[in-house]
């Protein structure tokens, strides 16, 4: 009888488990489990970005990525937990200019690649001031021959 009582509290427990994380499912999201029949689809990098265009030194920025069909991707120079994402943002400290390469692999084996340069500058740009000229005397108007 206590066997039976406590087989009966695990299933319960198990359904009601299950019920409960269907609460938190966004029906939004992609399926990230497809059918052994199905063909895969393409690697695809969707966005790929800095979220500035330039840093001072000691700066940081984040790195955005989205990436489509991909079993693994790689971003160099290496940073802290990149995996495939529908849409990720890490942060990112570059001590000079950088060229970040992103490259996610398919699951049928082809690889998409795509490529940034975030600058790191020692100052702020900006555009140089209109020089001004002065005239010593009166500028001759007379026509040209």
């Amino acid at each position: 009888m206590w066997l039976r009582l406590t087989r009966l509290a695990t299933a319960t427990l198990i359904t009601f488990v299950l019920w409960a994380l269907t609460l938190f499912h966004d029906p939004s999201e992609r399926v990230w489990v497809h059918p052994l029949s199905a063909q895969p689809q393409p690697v695809r990098i969707l966005r790929f970005y800095a979220t500035v265009g330039a840093l001072m030194p000691g700066g940081k920025a984040q790195l955005c990525y989205s990436v489509e069909n991909a079993k693994v991707i790689r971003i160099s120079p290496a940073v802290e937990s990149a995996y495939p994402s529908p849409g990720r943002c890490v942060e990112i400290r570059p001590e000079h200019t950088t060229h970040y390469t992103l490259q996610a692999e398919g699951f049928d084996g082809k690889v998409a690649m795509r490529s940034i340069t975030l600058s790191v500058q020692d100052r702020p740009w900006s555009p140089r001031p209109a020089q001004q000229v002065a005239f010593a005397g009166p500028i001759d108007s007379a026509p040209l021959r």
